[in-house]
């Protein structure tokens, strides 16, 4: 198998691990599921030579496993200071800054915001993944976000209607 074949498979199991994290109605198994993840989606963009978008993916891993047990905002602000000081660093052209953007609103998300705030948040980080995945051709990575998109809005009725039983 060529590495870009299996740069490619990779990317076919992110979109499997991703819309099953996004289908998560409990917050902490989305942040498990999340973890498993990123670490496969960092190995996805590394084989397909897009370094800014494999670091992110890197950062994401290690910040949604603290997420599962803390939710601080300095903790936040400390990954997204990391997250813009490396991306900076590594990025060569200005498409580059997409996947940084997207980690760094998941990070606001995932540590400072709960429920159908959180998954807003994850809406907007999944269009700077979506145009970075097209950027870098990655085929998994692409479908997963524009699934994702869609994914997440259904979700978050889901979550919007058990709101409303629960207050009736």
């Amino acid at each position: 198998m060529s590495e870009m074949s299996l740069a490619q498979a990779l990317g076919f199991v992110s979109f499997a691990l991703g819309i099953t994290a996004f289908y998560q109605k409990d917050d902490k198994k989305l942040k498990v599921v999340m973890v498993i993840f990123n670490i496969n989606h960092m190995l996805h963009f590394f084989l397909l030579g897009a370094v800014t978008a494999g670091f992110s993916a890197l950062l994401s891993a290690f910040r949604t496993a603290l997420s599962v047990k803390f939710q601080s905002k300095l903790l936040a602000y400390s990954f997204i200071a990391c997250n813009l000081v490396v991306g900076f660093y590594l990025a060569e052209q200005w498409l580059d800054l997409l996947p940084i953007a997207g980690a760094c609103i998941g990070t606001y998300a995932l540590f400072c915001l709960e429920g159908i705030k959180m998954r807003l948040a994850f809406l907007v980080g999944a269009l700077c993944w979506l145009s970075n995945n097209i950027a870098v051709g990655s085929i998994g990575g692409t479908l997963l976000e524009a699934t994702l998109l869609s994914v997440n809005v259904v979700t978050m009725l889901r979550l919007y209607r058990q709101q409303r039983v629960v207050v009736a």
